[in-house]
């Protein structure tokens, strides 16, 4: 799963002044209350580290508004590791409510000017504000192809942020009176085809918090005496210091308002709609400590390890003596579904891998770059591998580049006398219109064994685990899914794994992919691919 990567990450806190008590340590006092938003970030890091920024709101400065954004992680940025420089940058940025995002690019260029928050500024305080983004929308082309028809609008950037950032403004900018963010939401995302949760916070001191209709992309929400806290994972909340009982997820379709006037009020923006909660999250995106939608990540994950034991023992080939069978997780989020199968399977479960956190990414680079890349990111331990049988567990299988290599090192250097790969999901057949970083069809290994409907046979997943060079492989069906994170299934998003999309521009998208698939193109990402495609085929 190395070779999958999320968009972004969320987070925004505001202290209401005068409304009670504090529940966690703000000496520093309301005007103070922004230098709690990087440490929040920090918690999401894992959603994207290419870039990061903040957005903070004081009354008392003339630039009511102040960003700071660039390329780099959490702590590059805010130069966490120089304590009198990030010193210096909280007093600069120094604020009673901020916002802030943590970024992995899906689309447009990796450079400062795509970081978030983006920033509006405006002579009216109305009109001025600044939000940051995750999700992504798949009917982009066709929002980007109708703001520009006019001739009079003009995007600097490749990117669907940018258009929300021009769709807010334009219902700001036309109403000549003081209009409610529920308003603006309700009318500019009606028009909006994909997924999202989303911060703004504006020159008057208002800060919305929003989540998408379908609730692909989480937001989790704590509102306790005078504090106010909104991040994509509940983590990042409870590591300040909140009461986990008063941490809640957002429902989807509905928005916070929170200001100094009218306190804390929650509101639907969209019509209710069968949610869609996307089924990753709990696979493999969110922090193992979080819980989203009342479900714990670290208990999915478990529940995948009994699904896995489950199916080998009714299903596997694979002849476990305790004496000489080790069950071994890919780092870092498979050690939850290894360490339960291996209960189930009375086995060891051995840390036959250790991950090199410093080795870099391996997504972006090319083919022998990355196989490269991959060979240092894991180092085998032989002193546990040598001579056994291993049960590879994984999250899930993407191109393959990092298991091909991570197989080979596996027998090679720690000396391995089988190795079976188990995968902890279903296999991913389709590519992901909502802001994952998935390839065209070409690029996905999958479908090169299994057909559309993602039916497992013996032989399709014993030709991967052949070609792999796998001794045996083993994916989980679809339907282990929803028992494993206890929702229904129609309640997910498995459009990577069952090609059935929750949206219509998603489906449409899936059909311009499948005709083109085979087609020699370009190396750009699916969603920037297929965003002309779709615009004209409307």
């Amino acid at each position: 799963m190395s070779e999958l990567h999320h968009e972004c990450g969320v987070a925004a806190i505001y202290h209401l002044s005068g409304r009670g008590r504090s529940p966690i340590c703000t000496s520093d006092g309301p005007r103070q209350i922004s230098r709690l938003l990087p440490r929040m970030l920090l918690d999401i890091q894992n959603r994207g580290q290419l870039a990061a920024g903040m957005t903070t709101f004081d009354p008392d400065r003339p630039a009511l508004l102040k960003t700071r954004k660039d390329v780099g992680t959490v702590a590059e940025v805010f130069r966490l590791n120089h304590r009198a420089k990030a010193e210096s940058l909280m007093r600069l940025l120094a604020g009673r409510a901020a916002i802030g995002h943590v970024r992995y690019a899906t689309c447009g260029q990796d450079d400062r000017s795509y970081a978030q928050p983006f920033e509006r500024t405006h002579i009216h305080k109305r009109k001025w504000f600044s939000f940051c983004f995750n999700g992504q929308l798949s009917n982009y082309g066709l929002l980007k192809e109708r703001l520009l028809a006019d001739g009079d609008h003009h995007l600097a950037l490749d990117t669907d942020t940018e258009i929300i950032l021009h769709e807010f403004g334009r219902l700001l900018s036309n109403s000549r009176s003081r209009i409610d963010w529920i308003d603006v939401l309700r009318e500019t995302t009606g028009g909006f085809d994909g997924a999202y949760s989303l911060a703004v916070l504006t020159a008057e001191g208002e800060m919305i918090v929003a989540r998408d209709p379908l609730g692909i992309k989480p937001m989790c929400y704590v509102h306790e005496g005078p504090l106010f806290a909104a991040a994509s994972e509940s983590v990042a909340l409870l590591n300040l210091g909140f009461d986990v009982e008063q941490i809640h997820s957002l429902p989807p379709g509905y928005a916070i308002i929170v200001d100094q006037e009218d306190g804390f009020r929650m509101e639907r923006f969209a019509p209710e709609k069968t949610p869609a909660h996307c089924f990753f999250e709990w696979i493999y995106f969110a922090n193992v400590a979080s819980t989203l939608d009342d479900r714990s990540v670290y208990l999915s994950r478990t529940k995948l390890g009994e699904e896995l034991a489950r199916a080998e023992h009714e299903y596997g080939r694979v002849d476990i003596d305790p004496d000489d069978t080790i069950i071994v997780p890919v780092p870092d989020t498979s050690k939850a579904a290894a360490d339960s199968m291996a209960y189930q399977l009375a086995i060891p479960c051995r840390e036959g891998l250790i991950r090199n956190r410093y080795a870099g990414r391996t997504f972006i680079e090319g083919g022998r770059a990355r196989k490269a890349k991959a060979a240092t990111k894991y180092t085998p331990l032989r002193e546990v591998l040598k001579g056994k049988r291993v049960i590879l567990v994984e999250d899930s299988i993407v191109r393959s580049t990092t298991m091909n290599v991570l197989l080979d090192r596996i027998r090679e250097v720690g000396g391995a006398r089988e190795i079976h790969v188990r995968v902890a999901c279903p296999p991913i057949i389709a590519p992901c219109f909502y802001g994952i970083d998935m390839s065209t069809i070409d690029q996905l290994i999958a479908p090169k064994y299994f057909s559309e409907e993602g039916i497992l046979t013996d032989e399709s997943q014993q030709r991967l685990a052949d070609d792999l060079g796998a001794d045996s492989l083993r994916y989980l069906p679809v339907d282990a899914i929803a028992r494993a994170i206890g929702m229904p299934a129609d309640h997910l998003c498995q459009a990577c794994v069952t090609g059935k999309y929750p949206t219509n521009c998603g489906q449409q998208l899936y059909q311009i992919a499948l005709d083109n698939r085979g087609a020699k193109m370009d190396s750009k990402r699916t969603y920037e691919q297929l965003a002309a495609a779709l615009a004209a085929a409307e």
